[in-house]
């Protein structure tokens, strides 16, 4: 028995490091019950707070697990501010990230909280998983369960934030390839871009669309048109989802279905393509798409995770100790 034990023990730590990079069981769920109790109660009071006085920032907390994840795995790298003393570049000037990201300060009063009631226990990657998954769970959408654990990177890749990270502008060949070279399947990225059922996008990004592409609905794009002119106003936002542009839930798909998309990359997904009977589920059976959101968001918060004595526990979100 101790030999099977052993045996499976190190199967897992190899098939884990080469799906994400690390073994998911260094993670646990209950990391903080003795060291810091009421963390995980700080972290949903304060995105509770944030959403109630700005929706978009349920958004904008997801979005940011999610551009962590994506550039050298779930580590807070994203967090890190640049240093001209030191000539560190971090991934917040990006191009994907740069005047996009958002809510940084929001984690940074989650942290400040978390170093009060815990000194050095909790760490910033943690912070950002627990955060999306409460600004989904308060927006109506799906609740699952986060393993802890995580430890936060000392580095952060400006390079690798401007290549990881799935474009507005992607095809479908584009995304398939952005997402399986982070061990994710095809359907499991129809999933995962549920997520732009909530949020809003700069009119830079998809004025291209609205005007010159044929795959969208012409009373639709007409209506994106008034608040995105043809020229000027690139920082004019319109919601993602225009169906229910706060609330998670299957809308989004729905949009696509009816050539409502709002981003190139959104309406990829149905366009006559391999993922348009995936998106065709979605938009008809919101538990379904809720489950596999579930569990491709578990799947995405295991990427490459730091445990054990890698990394360290930032008290700083924005600057390594």
């Amino acid at each position: 028995m101790a030999f099977r034990s052993h045996y499976f023990n190190l199967c897992c730590f190899f098939v884990m490091i080469i799906l994400f990079g690390s073994c998911s069981a260094q993670l646990s769920s209950y990391y903080y019950a003795k060291t810091c109790p009421k963390a995980l109660y700080i972290i949903k009071t304060a995105v509770l707070g944030a959403v109630a006085k700005e929706s978009r920032m349920g958004a904008s907390l997801l979005r940011l697990h999610f551009h962590d994840c994506f550039v050298n795995g779930c580590d807070a790298s994203v967090l890190l501010d640049d240093d001209d003393t030191s000539n560190f570049t971090g991934e917040k000037s990006a191009a994907p990230n740069a005047n996009s990201l958002r809510g940084f300060e929001v984690i940074d009063s989650i942290k400040s909280k978390l170093e009060t009631a815990c000194p050095g226990v909790v760490s910033c990657a943690d912070i950002l998983a627990v955060a999306a998954r409460d600004s989904v769970a308060t927006l109506g959408g799906p609740t699952w369960t986060v393993e802890l654990g995580r430890r936060d990177s000392t580095t952060a890749s400006f390079s690798n934030a401007n290549t990881d990270l799935a474009s507005p502008l992607m095809n479908l060949d584009e995304l398939i390839s952005v997402f399986s070279k982070k061990g994710f399947t095809e359907k499991e990225m129809v999933a995962l871009s549920g997520s732009h059922t909530t949020g809003k996008a700069r009119c830079l990004l998809f004025r291209n669309r609205i005007y010159n592409e044929t795959n969208i609905d012409s009373e639709f794009a007409k209506s994106i048109q008034s608040n995105c002119p043809s020229s000027g106003g690139g920082d004019n936002l319109s919601p993602l989802d225009d169906g229910s542009p706060v609330i998670f839930d299957n809308s989004y798909f729905k949009n696509l279905v009816n050539n409502k998309g709002l981003l190139h990359s959104d309406q990829a997904l149905f366009n006559g393509g391999s993922m348009d009977s995936q998106v065709a589920t979605y938009s008809e059976n919101p538990i379904t798409f809720y489950v596999d959101f579930a569990n491709a968001m578990v799947k995405m918060g295991n990427l490459s995770v730091l445990t054990g004595t890698d990394g360290e526990i930032r008290t700083n979100c924005r600057k390594v100790n």
